[in-house]
């Protein structure tokens, strides 16, 4: 073979050799593997022999004497401190403004009672005021129908309490002259049944102006006395008497049936 030959069958890649070597080198070294794993583990299990030993002293000995017990001292004695008195909770302190408010409602309650006694006292000098004036009214026509009648020339006592200008009474004859001239003035505005009578006290001045009239005793039926008055009160003058004086007062009986 010349030399080129070889030179080229170097460089050239060897056939690839049989699997059989590096089976064999592989089977070799798990064998291995498992031997030491084995060996490893019955060596950890191996049970280690225990030694007892009691030990004696040569020479008898003595103990040492117990150690004497100590008494301990007293301990002085603590005294428990007394507890400090607990103080009273203040009370709540009420606000300002609360404060005011209640100032004010007490204010406003005894204004209200000021004006309510003020309103009940003006009522009462009202009422006062009033019934001095019905007095005085009354006076006034009291005094009025005595001046009348003394201008008329009354010839009464100065103590007398009578306002008739003379002592003598009427004639027979003049109360009968005055229902005749009132009855025509009789106006019933009521149905009043029976027989009722009414007495009444007329009152006039020297010329026979009817000045005051009143029931002295009622007939017990109101309709029937309040048109007796009426009528009088109509009529307004009386007549003079058989003597040309106008008698006063005088009582007159008004009866329905009459």
């Amino acid at each position: 073979m010349s030399s080129a030959a070889m030179q080229r069958d170097a460089f050239m890649p060897r056939a690839p050799r049989g699997m059989g070597p590096g089976l064999v080198l592989a089977l070799l070294v798990h064998a291995l593997l498992v031997a030491a794993l084995a060996f490893s583990v019955n060596w950890r299990s191996s049970k280690t022999a225990s030694v007892e030993a009691e030990l004696w002293a040569a020479v008898p000995q003595v103990a040492a004497p117990r150690a004497a017990e100590v008494t301990p001292p007293p301990q002085p004695v603590v005294k428990r401190a007394e507890p400090l008195p607990r103080a009273e909770p203040e009370p709540p302190r009420v606000p300002d403004a609360q404060i005011a408010i209640e100032k004010a409602k007490e204010a406003k309650r005894e204004q209200d009672l000021r004006d309510e006694q003020e309103r009940k006292k003006l009522q009462k000098e009202k009422a006062e005021q009033q019934r001095k004036a019905d007095e005085a009214l009354a006076t006034a026509r009291e005094n009025n129908i005595k001046r009348i009648l003394g201008q008329a020339g009354a010839t009464g006592e100065p103590g007398s309490t009578s306002t008739s200008a003379h002592s003598s009474g009427p004639s027979a004859s003049y109360g009968g002259r005055v229902k005749a001239r009132v009855r025509p003035n009789i106006i019933l505005t009521d149905d009043v049944a029976g027989n009722p009578v009414a007495e009444v006290e007329v009152r006039s001045g020297p010329d026979g102006t009817i000045l005051s009239r009143k029931i002295v005793k009622s007939s017990g039926v109101k309709s029937w006395d309040e048109t007796v008055l009426r009528a009088i009160d109509k009529t307004e003058m009386l007549p003079r008497d058989v003597d040309g004086r106008v008698p006063s007062p005088i009582t007159l009986v008004f009866s329905r049936q009459e």
